[in-house]
């Protein structure tokens, strides 16, 4: 069994006493670094590979103090997780914790004092840690068996539908280039794309059609067009998705589900709102939803169904430059445009 590594901890006292005085008390439990300053601590940390367990922060300092760089710790990600005790007169403790410290060590230094609250720490210390790595490995499985469930959904309806899985595995693939394309660009959407994590949203495409569950065989199989009450019946295929998605919603409210519902529910409304379920239209409709729209029709033209044989690229690229600002949202359709080349190899490589 291997020993665990030691725990480190950081002193940063001006007071050269102070610190050697703390070096003493902790050497024979603890590796301990230490810093003149806020500013030298910082320096400190920013180049080690190993962070502190714990720092021990003396409050009144030269060049950058305790409270300084306490404030700087919290704004940072990383920093932000290692408990600091502030070193204290008695007159500052209330002060001390006020600002955000785990605990506070009061001058002079008892030295069985000391031990136990740095000890103390840096168990609560672990075993938040230990804790934290626990739920993330329970909210992975959760997550895996979830994905797992809706991809095994989006199958079914594709099989059940008379078309491949490869279908799914297209839109995905075009949504991916059409985004890469939007991020490496420095589209306009760049930033939202970045906002709405776009790794969840090429996942979330797999599930665009999973409405189509609740429609009987007699009309989703149909091999001729559908008349008009056939079709009212076709959309409802958005409604009953985005009712599915929000049924799961109720219970894990995640980005991956509510990317799901919004591609389910808007990826047949149009730029101009004449599409539906709810005739929005322009940049009401969900960006997520609009490139959808875009792969998802594209994907039907360029390839064969059991009703129609696949349209030449050229005629498919001819009917979605005539869609641009009535059915698509006009950047998205150059961005398809720019990449025909892409586009093609990809429906060719996965038919």
């Amino acid at each position: 069994m291997k020993n665990s590594p030691v725990p480190t901890v950081l002193v940063v006292d001006d007071v050269e006493m102070n610190v050697i005085i703390l070096e003493e008390i902790l050497k024979d439990d603890y590796t301990v670094i230490t810093a003149g300053n806020g500013l030298e601590a910082l320096e400190v940390l920013y180049r080690t590979t190993v962070l502190p367990k714990i720092i021990l922060l003396d409050i009144f300092m030269p060049e950058m103090n305790g409270y300084q760089m306490l404030e700087i710790m919290k704004a940072d990600k990383t920093l932000q997780r290692i408990p600091v005790i502030f070193i204290t007169t008695s007159d500052s403790e209330s002060e001390a914790l006020s600002a955000g410290a785990v605990d506070f060590i009061s001058k002079p230094f008892l030295p069985e004092i000391v031990k136990l609250r740095v000890k103390n720490q840096i168990e609560l210390k672990n075993y938040s840690d230990n804790l934290e790595v626990m739920v993330q490995e329970k909210t992975a499985e959760v997550t895996a068996t979830l994905d797992n469930m809706l991809q095994a959904m989006a199958n079914i309806i594709e099989y059940r539908n008379l078309e491949s899985g490869n279908h799914v595995k297209r839109t995905q693939f075009f949504s991916k280039a059409l985004i890469d394309y939007l991020l490496e660009s420095s589209s306009v959407y760049a930033d939202e794309l970045r906002s709405l994590e776009p790794d969840i949203i090429v996942k979330s495409v797999a599930l665009h059609d999973i409405g189509k569950i609740g429609i009987p065989d007699k009309i989703l199989l149909k091999p001729d067009r559908f008349d008009p009450e056939e079709f009212e019946i076709m959309k409802t295929h958005t409604i009953i998705g985005k009712n599915i998605i929000e049924s799961i919603l109720t219970h894990t409210d995640t980005i991956y589900l509510k990317h799901c519902r919004d591609i389910c529910y808007c990826h047949h409304e149009r730029f101009d709102g004449k599409g539906y379920p709810q005739g929005i239209r322009g940049y009401a409709i969900p960006l997520s939803a609009r490139i959808v729209s875009l792969v998802d029709v594209y994907d039907a033209l360029v390839c064969p169904r059991v009703y129609k044989i696949a349209f030449p690229y050229a005629e498919a690229y001819r009917v979605i430059s005539e869609g641009r600002g009535t059915q698509f949202d006009p950047i998205l359709t150059d961005a398809v445009l720019a990449l025909k080349d892409v586009f093609q190899e990809i429906s060719q490589q996965n038919q």
